[in-house]
């Protein structure tokens, strides 16, 4: 018998597959891809490293940045949330690192600074979203100052970012194309619009550049399946089997007694939890992979385990493996019982888990 701690398998196969369908699906865009939260949890510099058809790489913090420059990345690399400090946009033009620029904050340092060099600047205009931008009417001026600043590299490229893309029948998403293509019409320069669901659901936001994320990872952030659009899990969260208890009919299984027995039954306590970023709050139910069948989550997930009904005739064993989600078992599945989304559960997973590249 050989246990095994809750480990994260990356298939880097597959994170490139998924690329390639992504460049299949927009041919005429170049590719930024995104691995910003430690590449969705799997991995900030090994996802990087495994992305060399892609021609470049977003980011939103400094930090994340320079790990990918100090591990050898040389392509160019977009801070997508900008600067955040007069210090920080110094050190993205030494390291040659592209920076947004969403508000008027951003554009004073750079009419203030003394640079090296010209910076590489992506305006950011809000069409929507009401999060990050310069608004509509706010354009043209903002251009005009941009453009008078010789901290400022020419041409400009132009980005921004859609807010219900994943709802195919939301026509808001039709309103943030026109209006990303009145306020850019008569601009020069590249312009940025579809990340991961507008790649797949909205052709027409293609523009010179697409920005794939959780795409990327196998995950799909529309309704069809991620297996329908040709895409593959990177990543299968999996961990053992340390025991196997016989719980009788009335019984209670975990904290709180939450949940008892209906029935005579076998359980599996697996050796994963909120300590490696299972989520607590996943109910009765949560569906796990064991042996190639869907068994379920019963009682509350504890820090270092969780326990999962096989049945009364289960003949599972100690030392066998239970997938969390991954192969077989689509994150998506995983969070919609849980009532979150994929991104937080790859993303979520903590220093703990054992990470494997295949």
């Amino acid at each position: 018998m050989q246990l095994k701690a809750a480990t994260a398998t990356v298939n880097t196969r597959a994170l490139q597959n998924n690329l390639q369908q992504i460049k299949q699906i927009a041919p005429n865009s170049k590719v930024l891809a995104v691995v910003k939260a430690n590449g969705y949890g799997h991995g900030l510099l090994q996802v990087a490293e495994q992305l060399d058809a892609a021609n470049a790489f977003g980011v939103a913090r400094i930090e994340e940045a320079l790990t990918l420059r100090a591990g050898g990345i040389v392509k160019p690399i977009l801070l997508l949330e900008g600067f955040y400090c007069a210090a920080d946009l110094a050190m993205a033009v030494t390291n040659n690192i592209h920076t947004v620029v969403h508000n008027i904050e951003q554009l004073q340092v750079l009419e203030q600074s003394e640079l090296d060099m010209p910076a590489q600047v992506w305006m950011k205009i809000d069409t929507g979203m009401n999060r990050l931008g310069v608004r509509a009417e706010d354009v043209s001026e903002f251009v005009a100052r941009l453009e008078a600043c010789p901290n400022v590299a020419k041409p400009l490229r132009f980005i921004s970012h859609f807010c219900c893309a994943d709802e195919l029948d939301n026509d808001f998403t039709v309103k943030q194309i026109a209006c990303f293509d009145e306020v850019t019409r008569d601009l020069d320069g590249e312009r940025s619009l579809a990340a991961s669901a507008g790649i797949l659901s909205w052709p027409d936001s293609h523009y010179q550049w697409v920005r794939p994320g959780i795409v990327l990872y196998g995950v799909s952030p529309i309704p069809d399946s991620a297996e329908s659009l040709g895409l593959q899990p990177v990543m299968t969260l999996s961990a053992s089997l340390i025991a196997i208890k016989e719980v009788k009919q009335g019984e209670s299984v975990g904290y709180g007694a939450q949940w008892t027995a209906e029935r005579d039954t076998r359980i599996a306590v697996v050796a994963i939890g909120y300590g490696d970023g299972y989520p607590r709050m996943a109910p009765n139910g949560t569906p796990v992979l064991v042996n190639g069948r869907k068994v379920h989550t019963v009682g509350r997930v504890s820090m270092d385990m969780l326990t999962v009904d096989l049945g009364p005739d289960a003949t599972d064993k100690v030392g066998d493996t239970a997938i969390l989600w991954g192969e077989g078992l689509p994150a998506e599945e995983v969070a919609e019982h849980i009532g979150t989304i994929a991104y937080e559960l790859v993303t979520k997973l903590t220093s703990r888990v054992v990470m494997q590249y295949v």
